[in-house]
């Protein structure tokens, strides 16, 4: 082995023509290509991606999907569970609602110190995306309609105490470490976004991307940084649906009244 390493230093640095023609030879071989002939590999990577796509439906719909659903509390609806299966650890009660969208790069994981089971409760139509990470310490609640993309992380619990020395001894975190989270209908949580223990985030609220949210957020904003902060309103739709079915009954009882 030795002696092939000085080889192919010799190769590489040498001013000897031998080695400067093997090194050239090494360099076309490397840098060799086949031309992309279209009525060849066109019909091959049309081919390829009927087949795999073909095979990941299958294993969606026959083998992922049905067994994530005997992991939850409450049997859902019409879960489109793509790209395996979420990893689950720890004790932890999943309810989910239907129509879901769930990435199978996910991971679930419940506080296991804890004398009540961690609760992880997904309402309906939504849509978790790839390298999730949700920690439940006691609860996590998350609402109707919710969007969160990829590599988002709901910190429920840390896992290891304050202390040092308990830290070192392999103890787990205290209860006053942990706190429930709750994202609440509608809300939409960027890439990358973090959310810590004891956080509420109102209804239909978004939270731009790389934000770590440490406060409660109201309502209807859009908010970004770390800590995450209010950057400005967004329109109450549901108010403003309201308001408007205000004014048409009111248009309608005018025009017969007159």
């Amino acid at each position: 082995m030795n002696r092939l390493q000085q080889l192919k230093q010799w190769v590489k640095t040498a001013d000897h023509p031998m080695a400067k023609a093997l090194k050239a030879s090494h360099d076309q071989l490397r840098h060799f290509e086949i031309p992309p002939i279209s009525l060849v590999f066109k019909p091959l990577r049309l081919t390829h991606q009927c087949v795999m796509s073909g095979m990941s439906t299958i294993a969606r719909v026959l083998y992922w999907t049905p067994m994530f659903k005997t992991r939850l509390s409450r049997r859902c609806k019409r879960l489109y569970l793509y790209g395996g299966m979420p990893l689950v650890q720890g004790a932890l009660d999943i309810s989910m609602g239907d129509n879901c969208r769930l990435s199978g790069q996910t991971t679930f994981s419940g506080r296991w110190s804890g004398s009540d089971t961690p609760q992880l409760i997904i309402g309906n139509n939504v849509g978790i995306a790839w390298q999730t990470t949700i920690a439940v310490g006691s609860k996590v609640v998350i609402g109707d309609n919710v969007r969160i993309a990829g590599r988002g992380f709901l910190a429920g619990y840390p896992g290891h105490p304050v202390d040092p020395a308990a830290r070192a001894k392999g103890l787990p975190d205290t209860d006053d470490q942990i706190g429930e989270i709750v994202l609440k209908n509608d809300v939409w949580l960027g890439s990358g976004v973090t959310v810590l223990k004891g956080v509420t985030i109102g209804e239909g609220t978004i939270v731009s991307a790389g934000s770590v949210v440490t406060q409660d957020l109201p309502a209807f904003v859009i908010a970004a940084g770390v800590p995450a902060k209010v950057i400005k309103p967004l329109p109450n739709t549901v108010s403003c649906q309201a308001d408007s079915d205000n004014r048409s009954s009111l248009k309608v009882a005018e025009e017969r009244a007159a």
